[in-house]
């Protein structure tokens, strides 16, 4: 079950980024929803006791996060 939530933070981050893009989208309420998903997605990947499940959730969530920092670093950058 556990497997199955961390592949899911996965998908509602993806289906997230879809929904909220474009030059009206808030980045610090993106940047704070895509962190809280992965984090929450790698630890239910490491809950979970399946091997299949460990890795496709640490990968997937993992590209979250540093996508998520990305962000944060492009909002860092774009401040005066």
């Amino acid at each position: 079950m556990f497997g199955v939530l961390s592949l899911l933070t996965a998908a509602i981050s993806i289906i997230f980024f879809f929904i909220d893009k474009g030059p009206d989208a808030n980045l610090t309420l993106g940047i704070s929803v895509f962190t809280v998903l992965s984090v929450l997605g790698i630890i239910f990947a490491i809950i979970s006791k399946k091997l299949w499940f460990i890795i496709t959730g640490i990968i997937l969530n993992g590209a979250v996060l540093v996508f998520a920092y990305f962000l944060l670093l492009a909002a860092g950058i774009s401040e005066p």
